[in-house]
């Protein structure tokens, strides 16, 4: 029996109960403190009384597993769980940031902010479904900001673990979420697809650039059902000025199907940082809605309803990766660049959703004024970007695979780093320049990019001469 312990004051496990900060439907928020821990925190205990909803009673049990678990800036730092024999509780990092439910008096933001909070939100999504969640309830009021500016990622009650059991599931026959940011899949009692999130997060970037929310205020089953079927009005029906470029973004995000999303968080963020990079189909131009013909063969498509079969979270995001290859453009050494097109093209062949973006560092000079034009008067920024899309013309990839990149550094090697860490690339490709008296001196910029890099790092290097 579950005895009443919750007054300010009282000492559960050495944490003092200090004052109740939120009072929910299905939890009550108390700030509590410990002599030994200097971290602001909460302690969230479910209401758990006679009559209290079974389902709630399991969601607090998944967040008990999986919150645990986690690491990194994206989630709130986790100090300890009480057990349901006695006190069912977890106290978790109160994050002193603002929350993302605050902005919704601003609605519509400006497009450069919804496309910077977009970043935020999906670099947040990226890291935690590295770490094998998918979290299921993306929406405002789950999302706050550290005084760094990383986005926060809240509640974990519904959230499906690859590696945990899925009691949600397995006691519940029915969807469970917040209906406006539902995912089609979703109302099919799919649970482990990550991009879920990246359907609920499209919801979200529609809402906070248009005002609106896609498929309305409906939080009917039947209403949320027509998402099965119904596409939303592209944005550019309710904002004429709206970019193309995160139209395209917003209803790739919003697609029925999965597979016709982005694959991973990290494409999305990647994306929505680099607009000018972003490649246009047909959804950045649209001003209506699918015709009826089209969203009824989707509604009498028993294919879209069938379930589907389970598969990891991590091998959706080792299906696609983000590769970048450094290119070295003034200089072909020895072959170098044929033997790094080969690598990206044995490893693209095998992963036919990931993303290649080629690189080519422009290195600046530490005192000396450097000019944008060579001496012919053309332009050096543009001439290198045609150039990088003239190295990677042979491997005839589809052109939403495909960005170019030209990085203005001192230091080669740091700006090729900085970037990998800023786009959450998972492979870079760099060739080996010959041994010369600089080298030998200096370092080489792929010994340091080997070094220090975060992600895995292939050096590649010319073909041996054959023998006479």
């Amino acid at each position: 029996m579950v005895k009443p312990l919750l007054a300010a004051g009282s000492v559960i496990d050495g944490f003092r109960l200090e004052e109740p900060v939120h009072r929910g439907g299905m939890a009550t928020l108390w700030r509590v403190t410990r002599g030994d821990i200097e971290t602001p925190m909460l302690m969230k205990v479910p209401h758990i009384a006679e009559g209290a909803d079974p389902a709630a009673v399991v969601s607090f049990e998944m967040e008990q597993m999986i919150v645990p678990r986690l690491l990194g800036p994206h989630v709130p730092k986790c100090f300890g769980v009480g057990d349901f024999a006695v006190q069912p509780y977890i106290v978790m990092e109160q994050i002193t940031g603002k929350s993302l439910l605050s902005r919704l008096g601003d609605l519509p933001l400006p497009y450069a902010e919804v496309a910077d909070i977009g970043v935020k939100i999906a670099t947040a999504l990226d890291d935690l479904h590295r770490q094998h969640v998918v979290h299921l309830d993306i929406k405002p009021s789950n999302i706050m900001f550290r005084a760094t500016d990383e986005a926060v990622l809240l509640d974990y009650g519904l959230s499906h673990h690859e590696q945990l059991p899925d009691l949600m599931q397995e006691e519940f026959r029915v969807p469970f979420g917040t209906a406006p940011y539902m995912s089609p899949e979703q109302l099919r009692d799919i649970r482990n697809d990550p991009r879920s999130d990246l359907f609920a997060l499209g919801v979200l970037l529609y809402f906070f650039s248009t005002g609106q929310r896609p498929f309305g205020e409906s939080e009917s089953l039947r209403g949320m059902r027509r998402r099965l079927w119904r596409d939303p009005p592209p944005p550019r029906q309710l904002r004429e000025d709206y970019p193309l470029w995160l139209q395209e973004i917003v209803l790739k995000c919003l697609e029925i199907e999965p597979a016709w999303r982005y694959p991973t968080a990290a494409q999305l963020a990647f994306d929505l940082a680099h607009p000018d990079q972003v490649k246009l189909t047909q959804r950045a131009e649209r001003l209506t809605r699918d015709p009826w013909t089209v969203a009824l063969r989707r509604r009498f498509n028993t294919d879209l309803k069938a379930p589907r079969g389970k598969a990891p979270v991590s091998a959706q995001l080792h299906s696609a990766p983000i590769v970048a290859v450094a290119i070295d453009l003034e200089a072909e050494p020895a072959g170098v660049n044929d033997a790094l097109r080969l690598s990206a093209q044995r490893l693209l062949a095998m992963l036919p959703s990931a993303r290649l973006a080629c690189l080519n560092v422009r290195r600046l000079g530490r005192i000396a004024l450097d000019t944008t034009l060579d001496a012919q008067g053309h332009s050096k920024q543009i001439d290198r970007l045609v150039g990088l899309r003239h190295w990677a013309a042979p491997l005839e990839l589809d052109e939403r695979r495909l960005t170019v990149h030209v990085l203005e550094a001192v230091d080669p090697a740091a700006a090729i780093l900085e970037f990998a860490e800023n786009n959450r690339v998972d492979h870079i490709l760099i060739g080996a320049r010959q041994a010369s008296v600089v080298r030998k001196l200096l370092g080489s910029v792929s010994a340091k990019v080997a070094a220090e890099a975060t992600c895995s790092v292939t050096v590649v290097r010319p073909p041996r001469p054959s023998a006479l």
